[in-house]
């Protein structure tokens, strides 16, 4: 077994240079192998066992699943954060997010009185980590997190108890307006953040199909008709749950951004702006109530 032959397995579905990373993901994954492990030839002196093992999971990537479900767990933030096909692989983007809300809050109780913690509310919370990240960078937090579907949470769960990171998790749907529980007054959460299902049932097109046949599209697509509704219902709850001055963040499609900004301010928040991502598009929205 050569670390050629195997990228080379895949090259029908990846471009060279994907298919080795996602050998080379494999092989960190499976057996802590480096790049210079790698091209060094560790791969030819693995066990039979081992090998049977790197050929079964290669079965499983020539078929499309993604890498990341096929070794069971994803980098974020630096975390290592376990994913199945219940949630969806976090992104780089998801990152910036979380990096957003550190730096309006990195600093001593942000105006807060100690030891009044920061409520932070995750909606759609998937693999759980924008709360979990939060809950564990910033430390006077207290995360609660939600999403519709229990597989999730328990994902979420195991994350949050092995990362050692103290998240609320509930299952509520955003859709279901009027079931959602309004916190008191004092209870109002600072922060309310989301990375919703914004992907257009036209785009599917465009997609990978690795993407489409393994990731939950619970978690992807809008209708055409209505690329905003999960923006609006988040919206028009946080109307009801954040604190004066509290802030909710957003990512967006790149598409809809300004859209969604403008729905934001149509709902009553005094401001919100659109904030680009490292590449330049249109990825986030941030609104003060």
């Amino acid at each position: 077994m050569e670390y050629q032959e195997l990228w080379h397995r895949l090259t029908p579905m990846y471009e060279p240079r994907e298919a080795q990373a996602v050998v080379r993901t494999l092989l960190d994954g499976l057996f802590d192998m480096s790049l210079t492990d790698i091209v060094s030839g560790k791969v030819s002196e693995l066990s039979a066992k081992d090998q049977q093992l790197v050929g079964e999971k290669m079965d499983e990537l020539a078929k499309g699943e993604p890498v990341q479900y096929v070794i069971g767990y994803e980098w974020f933030a630096g975390r290592q954060f376990k994913v199945t096909p219940s949630v969806l692989i976090p992104r780089p983007e998801t990152t910036e997010l979380c990096g957003l809300v550190r730096k309006d809050y990195d600093h001593p109780f942000c105006g807060l009185q100690p030891p009044e913690p920061l409520r932070i509310l995750d909606i759609g919370t998937g693999s759980g980590c924008i709360a979990i990240t939060l809950a564990l960078d910033i430390p006077f937090a207290e995360a609660s997190a939600w999403d519709i579907s229990p597989d999730a949470l328990l994902v979420a769960r195991e994350n949050a108890r092995r990362l050692g990171a103290k998240v609320n998790l509930e299952l509520h749907d955003m859709l279901d307006g009027g079931a959602l529980p309004v916190p008191d007054e004092e209870r109002k959460y600072e922060v309310i953040v989301s990375n919703p299902p914004y992907v257009c049932d036209k785009e599917r097109q465009e997609m990978e199909q690795n993407v489409l046949d393994y990731e939950p599209g619970l978690a992807l697509f809008v209708p055409d008709d209505d690329p905003l509704r999960f923006y609006r219902a988040i919206g028009e709850y946080a109307v009801k749950a954040l604190r004066k001055f509290g802030l909710l963040y957003f990512e967006c499609n790149r598409m809809f951004a300004d859209d969604t900004a403008d729905l934001l301010k149509g709902l009553g928040f005094r401001s919100a702006k659109v904030v680009n991502d490292q590449f330049g598009n249109k990825r986030f929205v941030v609104a003060e109530l």
